[in-house]
């Protein structure tokens, strides 16, 4: 446990950051599991519809370095692959 009074505030502020990330992230897995169960279901119509809100998403978690922005990138590049392929 730190004892400086600098160090409490910046694990302070690291724990609430964490939190948030986490939050992000696991908003993110779940619309992007939602899309490829739709994608599964051959409901592409509604994929599509879904799509560029996971790009939104995906980019400002990206900006937000929540993520890697490569990955990000990499994300939508397979997700559109995905979709063509079973369109």
């Amino acid at each position: 446990m730190p004892r400086r009074r600098t160090s409490v505030k910046k694990t302070r502020a690291d724990r609430k950051k964490h939190l948030q990330n986490l939050k992000i992230k696991q908003q993110l897995k779940k619309t992007i599991k939602k899309f490829i169960s739709l994608i599964t279901t051959k409901n592409l119509d509604e994929a599509k519809k879904i799509l560029p809100g996971i790009f939104s998403q995906l980019d400002k978690a990206a900006k937000k370095r929540t993520i890697h922005p490569a990955a990000a990138n990499r994300k939508k590049s397979r997700l559109m692959k995905r979709l063509s392929k079973d369109a």
